[in-house]
């Protein structure tokens, strides 16, 4: 009978993990989304270069997700009535955690300074990383996790 309590949690928590991998997937989904329509609608032009993170090592995301974020406030609307949906926009961007890792060297200044157009371009290929990784990974190490629960609250 204990077996089958243990398994049916599993199931349970299992079939939780892969519900809530597809729903952060699609979160960054509309990140990405949010950033192809600033690329679209951003002054390219006449305008401040900004820290640009490329291809950030994993203990680098937290520092490279606040260097875009930071530098979002920077950009600029190509024309006035574009300005509601271009402000939409860096608000969904703002939204965007990233837990700290806490053992990164870099900081946004040692990143190369790029046009806004290039800016967006890295940030949208950090997003897509993220969301690889959510896919992917995030799913097992859920379900990985709380199996580990599981058997620690069941020591037998």
């Amino acid at each position: 009978m204990e077996w089958m309590t243990i398994f049916y949690m599993l199931f349970f928590c299992s079939s939780t993990a892969l519900t809530a991998a597809p729903h952060k997937a699609a979160k960054y989904l509309q990140l990405l989304k949010s950033i192809n329509e600033l690329e679209i609608r951003v002054k390219d032009k006449g305008v401040e270069l900004l820290h640009t993170p490329e291809n950030p090592v994993d203990e680098c995301l937290f520092t490279a997700v606040t260097c875009f974020q930071n530098g979002t406030l920077k950009l600029q609307p190509n024309n006035s009535q574009e300005n509601s949906t271009f402000t939409k926009a860096i608000k969904n961007l703002r939204r965007l955690i990233v837990r700290d890792s806490g053992k990164c060297e870099s900081s946004c200044e040692s990143y190369e300074k790029k046009t806004p157009k290039m800016f967006l371009k890295s940030f949208a290929k950090l997003i897509q990383k993220v969301i690889i990784r959510v896919d992917s990974s995030g799913v097992l190490l859920d379900i990985l996790q709380t199996i580990i629960d599981v058997l620690t609250l069941h020591s037998f």
